[in-house]
């Protein structure tokens, strides 16, 4: 197949989750049980805690230039770029503040290479990567974009809470990771 373009990927009948990434198209496989809940956990945590100038979506896509469309697991907008149609398929990266990615084995790579890449060039400020700990547990770790580099800088490592000031004031528990 041909590269794709972003409006081309638009107007084909995909698969759900379906991104795009560097022109090509990327079907994940189904997620595991510590994606789910890791996912709701965060979900539902930032949602408590987004100022009402904000708001949380999950796995919406994000059109990065031409050829890039992925699908991170969460995003937190800019309240007027989510606007009120109910049709909203995609987000310019401009109005996204965070880009949020539970790694799964199919998605590694591009969780922890391609993607905060992409959303860095794009310049999408704060990047979560949430992997598996050695416990089983969630570890968020957090990045920030650094705009003297266009790259990602750490920011922490979370395990059993996430406490920041920055993109907003969060303070998430998440060893309710065990009670989902």
């Amino acid at each position: 197949m041909d590269s794709l373009t972003a409006d081309g990927f638009f107007a084909l009948d995909l698969p759900r989750h379906a991104q795009l990434i560097n022109g090509a198209l990327v079907v994940p496989e189904p997620q595991s049980r510590f994606h789910s809940v890791s996912l709701c956990v965060l979900e539902q945590g930032l949602r408590r805690a987004v100022p009402g100038r904000l708001r949380v979506r999950r796995q919406m896509c994000v059109v990065i230039g031409g050829r890039d469309v992925p699908e991170p697991d969460l995003v937190v907008v800019d309240a007027p770029a989510d606007g009120d149609d109910p049709c909203l398929m995609s987000y310019a990266a401009r109005d996204v503040l965070l880009a949020v990615e539970v790694v799964s084995p199919d998605s590694e790579d591009r969780d922890q290479d391609t993607k905060p890449r992409k959303y860095a060039a794009a310049g999408i400020r704060h990047y979560w990567l949430v992997r598996m700990d050695e416990n089983k547990r969630p570890a968020v770790h957090t990045y920030e974009l650094d705009p003297h580099t266009g790259t990602y800088v750490p920011t922490g490592v979370h395990h059993d809470r996430l406490k920041l000031a920055v993109p907003f004031a969060i303070d998430l528990d998440l060893t309710e990771y065990h009670r989902l």
